[in-house]
């Protein structure tokens, strides 16, 4: 009972030891280190808070014993001003100060700019003598950094990817040195040269086992032979993206028995001999060659000798023809991936069947006829992951009838091509009851949707049926599925009202889209009662009708929510704009009426709005000033309502704002001077009311890409500052009231390609200088994605769904069950040009290779540069109805890409240049109401389908298709010599309309003076007297002249 009673005290005691030590928490001294550690690491947040335990400080490990401190996580914790990085943008690290950790064995530093390790005080052997771990990526250690550490013999792992270590020729001595090291990453550093170990055995290397050297090699003066041999020893091999000066040619290069289990080659040049070579890695049992530029057909020998292969990747190459049946010799294999090639095959392929202990197979973006090559896998037991997108759909035989020995995880099927109008889903699937994942979509399967799948496999997750042609109503199964997460029916034909159901059925769901299809009735308020977090929803392109539910607008989980292009009408409820957690609203293309609500968004400890589309709508009034202090919003879209008002000052302050558009609305008043927001790409503010001039707007943003200011009331000169507009691809400022002439800041705008200043009144010449505009297409144009955010996919912890760690995440894998559920801004670039004598509404691709000039409806005077004629890429041009004089220009020949060409109401003269022949992408041409002359091109190509319109009002102009015949065929017309454009225009006028004008006047004037005589006597006797007159001043001058000849 003593003992007993001893044995109690006993412990006690220890527990109020324990207890004591763990509050006084770590050693003083090392407290002090650390806080001496914070003066260069100085984003920590570690704080001197008396009777604080700093072993339980973010970053900071103890021993639990001992309390010391074994392992510091410092990454990225390192930062510094403008004006520290300019002065000295790197970060030199005093080792002495770890001296005081004298039991660390884990330390992460990347991140942090570091340049060196100063050891001038204490070496790194001293202050790191237990270390095992070093973590150093990312930071600006050189080559000397190796000889410093080779002296810390306890390394396991030391990361030094993504430094400037251009040599290795020191690496040969590190290994020597670090006999315990296991895993070693020199990723990111491109060497310039890599000297080889000389050692046939390798036992430099020790216990090393993995190698990472992704994109070391760059400048293709390492051999990939020699790497093999130098690593031979080791187990795995990471040769990520390099350029290697020679590959395998025969088995016997690659001397050395190779101990490499797994090689990873991926994006690495390399060619077809590898394949053919591989064998000698006798031990090898993963190879990835995915995206290594690999082509033709697949040889017989070499890779398909290694029997213990069991992972096979040569995804994204350029592979070709049928599978050879000596891959079935691969008889360990389990996870085969060849997506992303030009493989054929269909029905049974005997290299596929045999592999039965397949657990991963990826057919997808290839060449084979599905779903009849499945019948291959009719006795994989083990195969969890089925994938064979974009592939051959064709009708799937009648027979052999099969039933799979499997039962799939994931299957996808999904944008494959096919010649029938509508297919059927395939048969195996009704024997699957496990599914965790299956995407059918873009496939134009018909009939009902197949929710059998989701009574059958109770676990599903994810419901991928998007771009069919499913029709009837929403059926959901009659048991609710608990599971379920992801629900994509998008883009069908289904009709009839959202079940009311739907949440009890789905009680999980995290993201729903059934946008694209005929759904009417309500939207259901259940939607608002959903609890999962980051809550997805896409109801547009419907025919729904209503309002939007109280307890949806209520919603803590919403995040995403389209509503867009149905029938919605009504107030919009307010309590939708005070959702704290909802990033993404589109109420676009529906009939909601009233006010935009106003609220306090003061009150809100967060506001996560960042984009918000109410355009085309019957809302009106004035914006609320809510909007303006939503500081992170990157996108507003309220165009085509009936709003009204000034646009407020507090625009100039929303920093991240990257799309406005007020299009089409009542604005009036001036616009803000103020606004430029750095952030800013497209901003439209067209049909509107304002008034006023551009003094101080926009000139201060070096982002803006689009600048639509088209029919309001604007005045004055367009502002030279307008050059300072880098990024500006298209500007329309159409219909206005500006004057003075286009400034020539313009041609600073190299990225300029679309210009549209027509209805207003500028006068001048037209800047030559145009003509160094490229005109190239640009994605940024049509860039509307201000705002991404994945929802990611379906995972399983512990297992990834029968495939390793490896599979799942340092191969492709995990793909499969991605479930492609985006959070991204929904907004479409649009932009409104007129060409081809009708207005058309670009956007998209068709918007990014668009490219215009459009000056007509002003009061432009000159002739036309000749310059204009080298903007090559330009599909649209109109000069019409100004005050333009002289000749097309014959070096208009070289715009190989017009589509539109108009120049009619100038006064042009001369003739239309025949070499205008070669524009074959010439639709629409006019150069009617001018003083053209000559005879009509020949009809040929693109000119014999311009009709007499394009010609009229030009009264010499002759030739088909006017009614007006070139008949004197000696006249100077038809019988003048060519001569080039450059001597037509150095003449100031055709010597043909000069006299034939020259004859009309003098015949007018003639005539007038007679009909005035006739009329008017009193002139007709003035006339006649001064005639009279006249001829006796002749008289006497010839008299006088006639006798002093005599007299001489």
């Amino acid at each position: 009972m003593e003992a007993k009673s001893l044995w109690v005290l006993l412990t006690t005691l220890l527990f109020i030891i324990q207890g004591w030590r763990q509050i006084e928490g770590c050693l003083e001294q090392e407290r002090i280190a650390l806080f001496q550690l914070k003066s260069f690491f100085n984003d920590s947040n570690w704080v001197d808070v008396k009777g604080s335990n700093c072993c339980e400080w973010e970053g900071v490990e103890c021993n639990v014993t001992s309390e010391r401190v074994i392992g510091l996580d410092l990454g990225f914790k390192r930062q510094w001003d403008n004006r520290e990085w300019i002065s000295d943008p790197y970060g030199y690290l005093n080792v002495s100060l770890f001296l005081p950790f004298e039991e660390l064995k884990s330390l992460d530093l990347s991140g942090n700019e570091i340049a060196d390790l100063v050891d001038n005080q204490v070496s790194v052997s001293s202050a790191f003598n237990k270390l095992e771990t070093l973590v150093l990526t990312q930071n600006y250690f050189n080559d000397s950094i190796l000889s410093k550490l080779k002296s810390l013999t306890n390394l396991k792992t030391l990361e030094l990817n993504f430094n400037s270590i251009k040599s290795l020729r020191q690496f040969q001595e590190l290994l020597d040195t670090l006999s315990n090291l296991e895993e070693l990453d020199m990723g990111g550093n491109e060497l310039k040269e890599f000297v080889p170990i000389k050692n046939k055995e390798n036992e430099s290397l020790g216990k090393l086992k993995v190698a990472n050297l992704n994109g070391v090699f760059n400048n293709g003066t390492a051999s990939l032979i020699q790497l093999l041999e130098t690593f031979s020893s080791v187990n795995t091999i990471y040769l990520r993206g390099n350029y290697f000066n020679d590959t395998f040619s025969t088995q016997d290069e690659l001397q050395v028995s190779s101990k490499i289990e797994e090689l990873v080659l991926d994006r690495s040049s390399l060619n077809n001999d590898i394949l053919q070579s591989i064998g000698a890695l006798a031990s090898l049992k993963i190879l990835s060659l995915s995206g290594c530029g690999l082509s033709g057909t697949l040889p017989t020998q070499g890779w398909c000798d290694l029997r213990k292969f069991e992972v096979l990747d040569l995804s994204e190459n350029a592979l070709k023809g049928t599978l050879p049946s000596c891959l079935a010799n691969l008889s360990s294999l389990h996870y085969l991936d060849i997506s992303g090639n030009q493989f054929v095959g269909k029905g049974v392929s005997i290299g596929l069947a045999n592999l039965t202990l397949l657990r991963f197979i990826s057919l997808s973006r290839n060449l084979f006829e599905v779903p009849s090559i499945f019948i291959s896998f009719a006795n994989h037991s083990h195969l969890k992951v089925l994938s064979s997108n974009q592939n051959k759909l064709v009708e799937e035989p009648t027979i052999p009838k099969w039933v799979p020995k499997f039962q799939l995880k994931a299957f996808r099927l999904s944008n494959c091509t096919t010649k029938e109008l509508q297919t059927e889903i395939p048969k195996f699937l009704y024997y699957q009851n496990n599914l965790s994942i299956i995407d059918l979509s873009y496939n134009n399967f018909g009939g009902k949707v197949p929710f059998w799948l989701l009574e059958n496999n109770t676990r599903m997750e994810a419901f991928l049926m998007k771009g069919n042609s499913f029709m009837g109503h929403l059926n959901l199964p009659s048991h609710p599925n608990p599971n379920i997460s992801f629900v994509d029916i998008s883009d069908n034909k289904i009709q009839g009202p959202i079940p009311a159901n739907i949440c009890s059925i789905f009680p999980q769901l995290n993201g729903l889209n059934l946008a694209g299809n005929s759904l009417q009735g309500n939207i259901p308020p259940c939607l608002g009662s959903l609890t999962t977090w980051n809550l997805l929803l896409d109801l547009s392109h419907n025919q729904l009708s209503g309002g939007i539910p109280e307890m949806l607008a209520q919603s803590d989980s919403l995040r995403f929510l389209r509503l867009s292009n149905n029938h919605l009408s009504g107030k919009i409820t307010p309590t939708i704009f005070c959702s704290t957690s909802l990033r993404l609203l589109y109420l676009d293309g529906n009939n909601f009426d009233g006010n935009i609500p106003s609220i306090d968004i003061s009150t809100f400890l967060s506001y996560s709005l960042v984009d918000m589309d109410l355009s085309n709508n019957n809302l009106s009034g004035e914006l609320p000033r809510w909007i303006w202090n939503v500081s992170n919003l990157n996108a507003l879209a309220v165009s085509n309502n009936q709003l009204k008002g000034l646009i407020p000052m507090e625009l100039c302050y929303l920093d991240s704002l990257r799309i406005l558009d007020l299009s089409e609305n009542n604005f009036s008043g001036p616009i803000p001077s103020c606004f430029g927001p750095q952030s800013i790409i497209h901003l439209h503010l067209s049909k509107n009311r304002l008034s006023g001039t551009l003094t101080n707007a926009f000139f201060n943003s070096s982002s803006l890409v689009t600048l639509d200011l088209s029919e309001n009331q604007l005045s004055g000169e367009i502002p030279y500052q307008i050059g300072t507009l880098s990024a500006l691809s298209v500007l329309l400022l159409k219909a206005n009231y500006f004057i003075g002439e286009i400034p020539i800041e313009i041609c600073k705008l190299y990225s300029l390609s679309i210009i549209d200043l027509s209805q207003n009144k500028l006068f001048g010449l037209i800047p030559s200088c145009l003509s160094r505009l490229t005109l190239d297409p640009n994605g940024e144009k049509s860039l509307t994605k201000t705002y991404w955010e994945g929802s990611g996919g379906i995972f399983e912890r512990g297992n990834y769904f029968g495939l390793t760690e490896f599979e799942f995440f340092t191969l492709r894998g995990g793909e499969s069950f991605d479930v492609g559920f985006e959070i991204e801004n929904q907004m479409e670039e649009k932009v409104d040009y007129t060409t081809k004598r009708a207005s058309y509404t670009y956007k998209g691709n068709i918007l990014e290779y668009m490219s215009g000039i459009d000056f007509s409806c002003n009061r432009l005077t000159g002739e036309i540069p000749i310059e204009i004629g080298n903007l090559s890429e330009i599909r649209s041009l109109n000069l019409s109805h100004n005050n333009l004089t002289g000749h097309i220009p014959s070096t208009f020949s070289k715009l190989k890409q017009i589509e539109s060409l108009d120049l009619s109401h100038n006064n042009l003269i001369g003739r239309i240049p025949s070499q205008l022949t070669e524009l074959y992408t010439l639709a629409v041409f006019n150069v009617s109401h001018n003083n053209l002359s000559g005879s009509i091109p020949s009809p040929k190509a693109q000119f014999g389908t311009f009709d007499e319109s394009s010609y009229v009002e030009n009264p010499f102009l002759c030739g088909p298709p006017l009614h007006k015949n070139c008949s004197d065929l000696d006249s100077p017309l038809t019988t003048a010599p060519n001569t080039s454009n450059n001597e037509e225009e150095s003449g100031l006028m055709d010597k043909y309309v000069f006299w034939v004008t020259f004859f009309v006047s003098y015949v007018i004037v003639l005539l007038v003076i007679v009909l005035i005589l006739y009329i008017n006597p009193y002139w007709r006797l003035a006339w006649f007297s001064f005639v009279e007159h006249c001829i006796k001043t002749c008289q006497y001058f010839l008299l006088q002249f006639s006798i002093f000849k005599r007299s001489g």
